[in-house]
């Protein structure tokens, strides 16, 4: 990596830092370009030259947290070779990234309906596709072989990630209402069986 390119991507790792700390202190409402601006001490030219809008700046924010998110559910698979053992694993995987990674964790589910999501969706795919690739060829050969029920790679991403994503939204919303070390306890296998064939 050239020094101009290493200097660039530090300049965007360190505004998407001081950006996801503007949204875990003053919430999606006070997400805004002018308080992005205020943290950063960056100009709205440098904004604008690093992400194309604000919403291109929020984008990127949200493909990093997934990818995070995404690369915790995967090293969670390392060296784990029963389809059993891989669904409770990316199932606890969820939840502790959920609690320890809070703020990143929260900025994915406040930005689901997100209007900035269509405008940058090719990016975000982009993004999600050689992670989500890797789930699904980690599970394809337990399909394949009757060990996990033959789904299409959607309905197994509902099956596997649909529940315990809620549990993480609804735990972001309200910690008091939500048990997340039950959720440890009750989902992995609860997730496992739906998966059965």
């Amino acid at each position: 990596m050239s020094p101009k390119h290493q200097g660039t991507d530090e300049t965007v790792a360190r505004i998407l830092d001081e950006a996801l700390r503007v949204h875990a202190e003053r919430g999606h409402e006070g997400f805004t370009m002018k308080a992005v601006i205020a943290a950063t001490g960056m100009s709205s030219g440098s904004l604008y030259h690093h992400f194309g809008s604000f919403d291109g700046l929020a984008a990127a924010l949200y493909a990093r947290c997934m990818a995070e998110l995404l690369d915790a559910l995967l090293d969670a698979l390392d060296g784990v070779t029963g389809p059993r053992a891989g669904v409770e694993a990316v199932t606890r995987a969820y939840l502790r990234f959920t609690r320890e990674r809070g703020d990143a964790a929260r900025f994915i589910h406040a930005s689901a309906y997100a209007a900035f999501l269509p405008d940058h969706a090719a990016m975000l795919a982009e993004s999600k596709a050689p992670r989500i690739a890797r789930l699904t060829a980690w599970m394809a050969p337990h399909a394949a072989a009757g060990r996990v029920a033959r789904l299409s790679p959607v309905m197994t991403e509902m099956l596997l990630i649909g529940p315990v994503a809620e549990t993480a939204r609804r735990w972001l919303s309200a910690p008091e209402a939500v048990d997340l070390d039950e959720a440890a306890a009750v989902l992995p296998p609860r997730i496992w069986r739906s998966l059965q064939p």
